[in-house]
């Protein structure tokens, strides 16, 4: 697939109705090539353009690792209870709480980190991190993707040019990981929504309890157990996302998880992950995730990192 069928992209300009002036965004989605199979989400760029020299706020939701380089305006950004601010490469580990940015006119290069790209790319592991947001230059763990920024942060740098030096780059540091089979079952089993209890994850994936929570803290930040959780929570914010994101009214009855008890359950879960009750969550404003979720569902098939697929091959035999 040449670079130029590889850009997918989106104008959500018409889709943002706040108050006063429209802002514009517009972001395009990345495949990545095969020989990074189940590293990566997606590498995207992402163009905003604010009204009025303003700034937009809005809040990023329980994710995987991700790498940010800002070209323009830098974000100021708070995770439970950190700020972040005039940092132009942000780097966070797997979240399971909400991140709250703001942000004015700027270019920037996201880059998310499945669990597989957490094991070939960092040394450290992920649960030391879990809910962590760094200045990326200045943390040893991260520091090796600081030569990045020169050409993603510079905005006169065509999109074209800065993507293919992300390819360079991330060939030249991935490195194999021996526990890459069971990285990937485990990911499979997780996104596939069957499992409600860590024994059956456990037998699904074909090892023992403990040797799963030793992957799970290694790869993928957080024990099993809340890993179950979070994503179905994601399956139920994300459903309610696309539906009010596509004009529809957004009632968390129906974007609910069918795993969930009732209503109640619900609302403890949601308040425990996003730090606030679904009713207010659902009165703020949110000018980038919205249509930036949409989006991401219609071009690239998921709405949510916690969502996609581990690779086309998550089948291999443990080493």
């Amino acid at each position: 697939m040449g670079m130029e069928r590889e850009l997918h992209g989106y104008d959500a300009a018409k889709a943002i109705g706040l108050p006063g002036p429209r802002h514009a965004v517009q972001a395009r989605f990345m495949a990545p090539p095969e020989q990074f199979e189940g590293c990566f989400t997606t590498f995207y760029h992402l163009e905003l353009d604010v009204a009025d020299g303003g700034v937009v706020e809005d809040y990023l939701q329980p994710e995987w690792a991700n790498l940010r380089f800002f070209g323009g305006e830098l974000p100021a950004s708070w995770l439970e209870g950190h700020e972040l601010s005039d940092v132009r490469f942000t780097a966070t580990g797997p979240s399971s709480r909400p991140c709250r940015f703001q942000l004015g006119t700027s270019r920037m290069w996201g880059i998310g980190l499945l669990p597989l790209g957490w094991a070939r790319f960092l040394e450290v592991e992920a649960v030391e991190f879990a809910n962590a947001m760094l200045d990326g230059a200045q943390h040893p763990a991260f520091a090796k993707f600081e030569c990045l920024s020169d050409v993603l942060c510079d905005p006169t740098v065509e999109p074209e040019e800065q993507l293919g030096v992300i390819y360079e780059t991330m060939e030249r540091l991935m490195r194999p990981n021996r526990d890459e089979p069971k990285i990937k079952r485990v990911h499979a089993a997780l996104v596939s929504g069957e499992h409600l209890a860590v024994s059956e994850l456990a037998d699904a994936c074909g090892m023992s309890i403990r040797t799963l929570e030793r992957v799970c803290h290694r790869y993928f930040g957080f024990a099993p157990k809340l890993l179950l959780r979070r994503q179905r929570f994601m399956r139920s914010l994300s459903s309610f996302m696309l539906h009010q994101a596509r004009g529809g009214e957004g009632r968390w009855t129906e974007a609910m998880d069918g795993e969930y008890h009732d209503q109640a359950q619900f609302t403890r879960e949601f308040s425990e992950f996003m730090t606030m009750t679904p009713s207010k969550y659902a009165a703020l404003e949110h000018p980038i995730l919205a249509s930036f979720m949409e989006a991401r569902a219609r071009i690239w098939g998921s709405p949510a990192q916690t969502l996609d697929l581990p690779s086309r091959d998550t089948g291999a035999d443990e080493s």
